[in-house]
């Protein structure tokens, strides 16, 4: 099991298109990294709503929305910012280091 302070390579930068997410998997956690706005994201993948992937939906001024009853979470705070969804969603810290793009499941909120 990864350290919650250690950071783990998920994919490279260049894997990453912009405003669509990636799900990956760090020790049995979904997480959906995101390169938006000149920054890449790292928040839980599952709605706090629904039992569903964010990384399955769209991303637009640093939000990403559920696909399926329309919630979007702000990728810098997890904060839901539409209903249905009232609960936050975990966010990680990411780093870049050269073409790699590192995450921690340490909660940044």
């Amino acid at each position: 099991m990864t350290e919650p302070s250690k950071f783990v390579r998920v994919c490279g930068l260049s894997e990453l298109d912009e405003d669509t997410p990636k799900r990956v998997d760090i020790d049995g956690t979904p997480v959906s990294v995101v390169r938006t706005e000149g920054e890449v994201f790292a928040i839980y993948d599952i709605c706090s709503h629904a039992n569903v992937s964010l990384s399955e939906g769209e991303v637009e001024d640093c939000q990403i929305e559920c696909w399926l009853h329309g919630s979007s979470f702000d990728l810098r705070t997890g904060k839901p910012s539409g209903l249905p969804a009232t609960r936050p969603v975990p966010v990680y810290p990411v780093k870049i280091e050269g073409d790699d793009v590192l995450v921690s499941l340490t909660q940044e909120s």
